[in-house]
């Protein structure tokens, strides 16, 4: 015998309310957006003052490599903050307003997979702000100390993207149809109240004979 879903019950005004509330989040998606173009902006600046530096260094004589790679290195330690804000913001939009395919094609879908993104660039971004200190190289021990320090941080990082991939991956395995079935009621219906089948509970998807 095959049991019947249940049926879904019409929202009630106060989860429709719920369910727009969303809207909010628009605050913090315009505000993350900003600052990400205010810091692609002053990495332009900071990139078009360096390669001036440059060009001023070699017409002059006084080339100093050390000096303008730290500089140069500047430049990438900025757009990489501008990037991890950029996807806060896209990814912040996505998950609450409306699915965008940028974020998909980032594979950015979930919750966890934001914060798995924004993890992977700190990490690239610690590992920039070391080689600055690398490559100036003015005190040796303080550098080590520096890197043992990044090391560690670094490390909690790499467990806490391990152990939020695989949160994600249980979740996946748990409840795919309802899961994906939430956000879409969410996203066409503004509604945060809808009946779970039984069907549904026992995680298949599939009607039980």
């Amino acid at each position: 015998m095959t049991d019947q879903p249940t049926p879904s019950r019409p929202p009630t005004p106060f989860s429709r309310v719920i369910g727009q509330s969303r809207f909010i989040v628009l605050l913090a998606v315009i505000s993350v957006l900003l600052v990400a173009v205010a810091l692609f902006l002053l990495g332009v600046i900071q990139a078009c003052t360096g390669i001036w530096g440059a060009i001023t260094a070699v017409s002059s004589g006084h080339f100093e490599a050390t000096t303008l790679t730290i500089q140069f290195l500047e430049i990438v330690s900025t757009m990489l903050k501008a990037v991890v804000f950029y996807i806060i913001g896209v990814g912040l939009y996505s998950l609450f307003i409306a699915p965008l395919n940028l974020t998909v094609s980032l594979g950015v879908e979930t919750l966890n997979d934001l914060e798995d993104k924004i993890v992977s660039v700190v990490i690239v971004i610690l590992a920039v702000t070391f080689l600055e200190h690398f490559v100036h190289w003015d005190q040796p021990l303080e550098t080590l100390e520096f890197g043992a320090a990044l090391a560690v941080v670094v490390g909690a990082l790499v467990f806490f993207q391990r152990h939020s991939h695989q949160a994600k991956t249980a979740q996946q395995e748990k409840s795919p149809d309802v899961t994906a079935r939430a956000k879409k009621e969410l996203f066409e219906e503004d509604t945060e109240q809808h009946a779970i089948s039984t069907n549904e509970l026992n995680g298949d998807g599939k009607s039980e004979s």
